[in-house]
């Protein structure tokens, strides 16, 4: 089955599963798949119906839809798999500023076509000059970086359209999000007909349907983030620079458009790949492909983690309970526990080889300890965030205290060692 088709049926199991939501964004997605003026006024003309009928059941919504994947169905599109290569490398690169003594690197990075990277760490840790670095906004002090787009770039405005940094800051606009969106798209050679269509079509796909007549400063700061991303894919850039998206959206809002950049960037006419900084760890852990934690300007690369034998691995747990600690250290201990430390609100246990969260899990319920939340972060980056937490995983036995169980850690202040967010020497 050739790949387009996979996903209209993908898009039609979605509403037939009645995820009606997520069946509304994919519908879009394969619209513009299709490049078909046709199929996007259809689609837009859907949207419409959808926002503002008078009434409506979930039944009509799903019949509609999938008259439309039916109708794409029949083009009979035929796209090549997208392959895994690497669009953006950078060998050993570093940065040193002239004031301070914070330095990024050296260090290696790729991205590949259709990845999801994250870029995680403390603040003042170097995640925004990493952006910049790749994006062409800073010079590297060393090293090199190697754009492999589909097309060779002549000059450092061709980069910039190829290669899209959003900053956390994003730029105030004037006039409604249409008249920005369809400037855009002029500036990028898209007129008349589909210049209209497609502003409506991605404003549609991430949510902005309903505010698309309203002036850009009417929007929320979160909706303003929505709408930045939108003129950002209308330029279809080949690498997706993002420096802290998530930072002023709620957490279903940050699901969501992770998941959509997952899906965007996966595009069959438009794919791109994508490296974005966060402090949410856990959404970005759950889409990303990569996880890049940067620690004092030094790279640890989450995938080599990930990629070990899990038998290697400790067990490290962070839960939260209302009983004691002596009480859930007495109950803990019956699985070995080795440390257990409180942070932010948190308890933080650390187990050998050979333990796993299921042993835990049916060990409090049996001593009824009420817990709220539990995770199993020995792989995941959040462990790189916990005080009394070993950033190599696999020498966690060697380096647990003789003692066995330590006292609560003080909390640790955040560091700014040079960072963009705090360095007067950039903008």
């Amino acid at each position: 089955m050739y790949i387009f088709n996979s996903k209209l049926v993908e898009t039609s199991q979605y509403y037939q599963n009645r995820d009606l939501n997520l069946g509304f964004r994919r519908l879009i997605d394969c619209a513009l798949d299709t490049k078909s003026l046709d199929i996007l006024k259809d689609v837009l003309a859907f949207t419409d119906w959808r926002y503002n009928a008078d009434s409506k059941t979930e039944e009509e919504e799903i019949a509609k839809a999938a008259m439309l994947l039916e109708k794409m169905q029949k083009i009979n599109l035929h796209y090549d798999e997208i392959l895994p290569k690497n669009i953006i490398t950078a060998r050993q690169v570093s940065k040193k500023y002239a004031k301070g003594n914070f330095v990024l690197g050296p260090l290696d990075v790729n991205v590949r076509m259709s990845e999801m990277v994250g870029l995680v760490g403390e603040n003042g840790n170097g995640k925004t000059t990493l952006l910049r670095l790749l994006c062409g906004e800073l010079k590297a002090t060393s090293g090199e970086i190697e754009y492999l787009f589909s097309r060779a770039f002549k000059n450092i405005y061709e980069l910039k359209t190829r290669l899209a940094y959003v900053p956390q800051r994003i730029e105030r606009l004037r006039g409604s999000l249409m008249d920005n969106l369809q400037f855009t798209l002029s500036q990028y050679g898209v007129k008349k007909e589909e210049n209209h269509l497609s502003a409506l079509a991605f404003l549609a796909r991430m949510g902005l349907w309903q505010y698309k007549d309203l002036d850009w400063s009417r929007l929320s700061s979160g909706y303003k983030m929505r709408f930045e991303l939108v003129r950002t894919l209308l330029r279809k850039p080949e690498v997706l620079l993002l420096d802290e998206p998530l930072a002023n959206l709620d957490i279903l809002a940050q699901q969501i458009i992770l998941e959509d950049l997952r899906f965007l960037s996966s595009s069959l006419s438009r794919p791109f790949g994508v490296i974005l900084s966060s402090q949410q760890l856990y959404e970005v852990e759950k889409n990303s492909d990569k996880i890049l934690f940067l620690d004092n300007g030094k790279l640890i690369e989450q995938q080599i983690v990930e990629n070990t034998n899990e038998e290697d691995f400790s067990l490290i747990l962070e839960l939260h309970t209302a009983v004691s600690r002596q009480e859930l250290q007495g109950v803990l201990s019956k699985m070995q526990l080795e440390k257990l430390n409180y942070n932010g609100g948190s308890y933080i246990a650390y187990f050998p080889k050979g333990q796993a969260i299921t042993d835990a899990m049916l060990l409090l319920g049996k001593e009824k300890i009420p817990v709220t939340y539990i995770r199993d972060i020995s792989k995941s980056s959040r462990r790189f965030f916990v005080e009394g937490t070993f950033k190599n995983p696999l020498r966690h036995a060697e380096l647990v205290s003789d003692k066995g169980i330590a006292g609560d850690p003080e909390s640790s202040s955040g560091r700014n060692d040079g960072d963009v967010e705090n360095n007067s020497i950039l903008k």
